[in-house]
């Protein structure tokens, strides 16, 4: 009797410690209000800014007011299909995109994800969009060149490896020709180069990858892309994307360039997001912070020192005036 009692006990012991539980506590959000790319959510009190959440239908966002009372959301897609008292669930990862050799020659959106139709990406890492510059000791001074093939920019403008240099003018004044040529210049001289493309048309942007491709181009080239008719809050964060894909070559010992094109789009889809979260505007309706916006971008942009691994990322962005104007800039 007491062998049948001790056998019964082992396994029900057994029974107990290989238990799950279907369940599992978690915190959920309920929206209050959406509209316009914009969703306000109560009931997530440890979310933490720039936190990925997903909604009940499956559409991505991120959380960018953090308030007392409620979390402003950015919705990165489609949000017809979102209505009030929707769940939300925190996905407990800050937003980022996959970086590594994988995406060498894809043409991809401002979360990573492929489209080109070619499959899946193989990430080696993922990148937060949002990471810190590196400091003033671990930069050193810029020494090598990145040609453009322009002979006129690279005899009286030269621009060095690990540098920022600002292509300005009006519209059809060549601002995207002179980047588009020195992303075809790279061909052979051991720079990735990765092009933002931010609300640009679909069909510029699918002109733009059979140039590329009639050059061999995207045999080293990354594109992003944010179009015209993608949500602002993907507008926002491809060139931090395209940013951080281009910090994963610059840390692994390799050169990257990073084209902006346009960061005055960026800023529009900046104030239009900042206007619906009802943050104080400024000057033309920006916010105050619409200069931090851009300079944290670019700062990231370096020449790493030896003790880095020595690589190094450029920045080529561009800026649309409007009839010579540049005050705003």
């Amino acid at each position: 009797m007491a062998e049948v009692t001790g056998g019964m006990f082992e396994s029900l012991l057994q029974q107990v410690q290989g238990y799950t539980p279907a369940y599992e506590a978690v915190e959920v959000g309920y929206v209050e209000e959406v509209g316009d790319g914009i969703a306000r959510v109560s009931g997530l009190n440890n979310i933490r800014f720039s936190e990925l959440v997903r909604f009940s239908n499956g559409v991505p966002g991120i959380a960018f007011n953090l308030e007392k009372d409620n979390v402003g959301i950015i919705i990165m897609g489609d949000y017809d299909t979102i209505n009030e008292g929707d769940e939300v669930r925190p996905l407990g990862r800050i937003a980022s995109v996959p970086v590594g050799m994988g995406l060498v020659g894809r043409v991809v959106n401002a979360l990573g994800e492929p489209v080109d139709g070619r499959g899946p990406i193989v990430a080696e890492e993922f990148y937060n969009i949002e990471r810190i510059a590196p400091g003033v000791m671990e930069r050193k001074n810029v020494n090598r060149p990145v040609q453009t093939g322009i002979v006129a920019i690279d005899a009286m403008t030269p621009i060095g490896r690990g540098q920022r240099q600002l292509i300005i003018g009006d519209r059809q004044t060549g601002k995207t020709a002179i980047a588009i040529d020195t992303v075809i210049n790279q061909k052979g001289k051991n720079l990735y180069c990765i092009y933002v493309a931010i609300g640009k048309r679909r069909g510029e942007i699918a002109r733009l990858q059979a140039l590329l491709q009639e050059y061999g181009a995207m045999e080293y080239t990354t594109i992003v892309v944010a179009t015209a008719s993608e949500a602002a809050a993907l507008q926002y964060i491809a060139p931090y994307a395209g940013c951080a894909i281009g910090e994963w070559f610059m840390e692994n010992g390799k050169d990257a360039l990073v084209v902006y094109d346009d960061l005055s789009k960026h800023a529009w889809a900046y104030r239009q997001v900042s206007l619906l979260l009802r943050r104080p505007p400024g000057r033309e309706a920006y916010p105050g912070d619409v200069f931090y916006l851009h300079s944290r971008l670019l700062e990231r942009a370096a020449q790493l020192s030896d003790e880095r691994g020595g690589g190094s990322l450029t920045a080529l962005p561009i800026i649309e005036t409007l009839l010579g104007d540049v005050s705003a800039y």
